[in-house]
């Protein structure tokens, strides 16, 4: 798929990942629709691109703003990309989250991205060649300590993913899983950084992960996993969990420690 044939909603536009792929869409000559709650540092990429950016402010977890968001692609004219890239994180033990935090966690992770997508079909169908990406994460694979709920948001994400391709396999709209690495965005604590970079975890930019997502849709991928070794550690974990098991395990006390300290800020 051409960017510069692309017309494309973006969600979770204002910040991240989301920030640097509007950038680079508009960069590559595609007209996008960013979605996201507050327009932050969108501000600057209007200016820049004010005939390929347009901004649309919604709150994907209620239905009045999903409609807007799709009225919005309805005035476009040929929408043919969505991408789902709005997500939250929260490190910490599944019973230090209280029932508000994991509702918010679920629903702008997985149940916002599946009911924008199924509002979006009719539109994207209409077209020749249609994409869905939905943005993930490693976490999608393997299951984490101290990421329960974002773990289930995203395995279940994948699930979804993979599911609406076979169930799109004799359309015109494919679906992409784009499995990010962590990222160094304001997504993640202080106590997770610091974490990652005692287990030495590799974190990547933002910009480079958009860069490696909008190959993938330029290449009609239908999976990227991004980072070294995560990607063996996916197929490892696929493989022989009970490995995975016993190293992580090991990493425990660890990740107890940080999320400990994470704590004790929160109360500050």
């Amino acid at each position: 798929m051409r960017l510069s044939d692309s017309v494309v909603i973006l969600t979770g536009a204002s910040g991240g990942i989301g920030l640097e792929l509007a950038e680079q869409l508009c960069a590559a000559g595609a007209r996008v629709l960013a979605v996201s709650r507050q327009m932050g540092k969108l501000a600057g990429l209007l200016k820049r691109y004010p005939h390929r950016l347009s901004w649309q402010s919604a709150d994907l977890r209620t239905r009045e703003d999903r409609e807007l968001v799709v009225g919005r692609a309805r005035e476009m004219c040929g929408v043919n990309v969505l991408i789902n890239a709005a997500g939250i994180n929260r490190f910490a033990l599944l019973d230090q989250l209280d029932e508000h935090t994991l509702d918010e966690l679920l629903d702008i992770n997985l149940k916002a991205p599946l009911q924008l997508t199924r509002a979006c079909l009719p539109l994207l169908r209409a077209q020749a060649s249609a994409l869905v990406v939905n943005v993930g994460s490693t976490y999608g694979s393997i299951g984490y300590p101290g990421y329960a709920t974002y773990c289930a948001s995203k395995f279940a994400l994948r699930g979804f993913s993979e599911a609406l391709r076979r169930e799109l396999a004799d359309t015109t709209v494919n679906v992409l899983y784009a499995a990010p690495r962590a990222t160094r965005t304001s997504m993640n604590s202080s106590a997770a950084t610091a974490l990652n970079k005692a287990l030495k975890v590799g974190m990547d930019d933002p910009a480079d992960v958009a860069r490696a997502v909008l190959e993938a849709v330029q290449s009609e991928c239908s999976e990227l996993y991004l980072g070294w070794p995560e990607k063996l550690f996916v197929r490892l974990n696929g493989m022989l969990p009970g490995v995975v098991d016993r190293a992580l395990r090991k990493q425990l006390p660890v990740i107890r420690r940080y999320i400990g300290s994470h704590s004790k800020e929160s109360i500050k």
